[in-house]
């Protein structure tokens, strides 16, 4: 269109040949500056408002410009879709990691830097088997069979079970599970039927032992009344397992407690009083120090479970001479009990397990006396039912005490009504 005119000209006064050069080196010269103008925008100014353009140049910077908005859209969605994905996977409960086929990381969580001691960004592109130095995890990427997850021991405690998914082409999506928790409470439930089952066993075997005796031959006189006396004790033995096994079983079960139910706990110490002396014999010197006037909200029966329990224990298991104290006083920080004697005490690393299922300092002694080491775990659990708990502190050879705190919600205030709590 630019030559025409020159095309015109050059008909009507002549020099048709230079003023066709002259105007095709004008529409070479004004494409030429348009395109700097073009490279300036893409490269230099970078602004999202293209340069004014005529004929041709206008649909073309306008092509351009519209291009350049739906790329950027498309980033800025990929970089939301990237967002989203990164905070979902850093609050999943399990370590991610994202790597290529050979290993190559290029993205974890935070729990994957917590759990496996990995650095982001400082790990980008490392090989996670540099890293990750076990063997087993070693065979497991390389056998590339999946289909079950592969549990590790990481940090001498930690149980981590991995499971490798193809995530897209090239590339795996590794999660790791920390299941130590799972590994504990299943060592828990062996280690229970484990002893269930010997705790039953030996008295059944000694009634057994004396049931084929009695079939075998007449026993009479004092080997008799010995048979005799010695089932009775195995039989209540079994009894008070299977009982205290019930009692901790249903407390466990209990969902959240009602725990507008008044308990007169005094009341219940003057009867525990009773009990104590007769169950002492005259072996221990016991003195109860009470506020009669202090009762709790609560559940009367595991409140009643927790407290004869740890004044049984005092009896039961201190030797004679022994002075004992129990105590339910009120202080600042609401309904305290506790219960302490000048006993030869616990060593310091017995404590923390005291409250496990079966656990005994002296299993010898404990059978002597009766005991079945469940005592102290049905105190826990039916004081966690009234959000308290159990704190044992002990000095060898001069004190040990038990005590738990309930707190001053619980306490029944006088002169409101029992069914009102503060």
């Amino acid at each position: 269109m630019a030559c025409l005119p020159a095309l015109a000209i050059g008909l009507a006064v002549g020099y048709l040949p230079w003023l066709l050069l002259i105007s095709v080196l004008g529409v070479l010269g004004w494409h030429f500056w348009n395109l700097l103008r073009l490279s300036h925008w893409l490269w230099v100014d970078r602004t999202m408002t293209p340069p004014g353009g005529r004929g041709s140049w206008e649909p073309l910077f306008y092509g351009l410009y519209q291009m350049q908005l739906r790329n950027r859209r498309r980033r800025s969605e990929l970089r939301s879709l990237i967002m989203r994905f990164r905070s979902g996977a850093e609050s999943l409960p399990d370590a991610v990691i994202l790597t290529t086929e050979e290993g190559n990381i290029f993205w974890c969580n935070g729990l994957a830097q917590q759990h496996l001691g990995l650095r982001w960004p400082e790990d980008n592109g490392q090989n996670i088997l540099n890293l990750m130095r076990y063997p087993e995890f070693s065979r497991y990427l390389r056998q590339r069979d999946f289909a079950r997850p592969l549990t590790l021991v990481v940090n001498h405690h930690r149980h981590l079970e991995f499971r490798v998914m193809p995530y897209s082409e090239g590339q795996w999506l590794m999660v790791a599970r920390d299941v130590t928790q799972m590994h504990q409470l299943e060592g828990a439930r062996r280690n229970f039927f484990a002893n269930v089952s010997h705790e039953l066993r030996t008295p059944l075997t000694v009634l057994q032992g004396y049931l084929e005796m009695m079939n075998d031959a007449v026993l009479e006189g004092r080997a008799r009344a010995k048979a005799l006396q010695t089932m009775q004790e195995q039989t209540r033995r079994m009894d008070s397992l299977v009982g205290q096994l019930l009692t901790l079983s249903r407390i466990e079960a209990a969902p959240a407690i009602d725990l507008s139910e008044t308990v007169d706990v005094p009341a219940m110490l003057r009867v525990l009083q009773r009990e104590a002396e007769t169950l002492s014999n005259g072996r221990h010197t016991i003195h109860f120090n009470t506020d009669p006037h202090l009762r709790v909200f609560g559940n009367e029966e595991q409140l009643r479970s927790a407290i004869s329990n740890l004044v049984y224990n005092a009896v039961n298991h201190t030797p004679e001479g022994t002075d004992i104290e129990i105590s339910w006083l009120r202080n600042a920080q609401g309904a305290r009990f506790c219960v302490k004697d000048n006993g030869p005490g616990i060593a310091a690393e017995h404590l923390p397990r005291l409250t496990e299922r079966f656990y005994r300092v002296d299993k010898a002694r404990s059978r002597a006396t009766g005991g079945s080491g469940l005592g102290l775990a049905i105190v826990k659990h039916a004081l966690s039912h009234h959000n308290a708990r159990l704190d044992i502190v002990s000095v060898p050879q001069q004190e040990t005490c038990f005590t738990f705190t309930l707190g001053p919600r619980l306490i029944v205030h006088p002169g409101l009504p029992e069914n009102t709590r503060r």
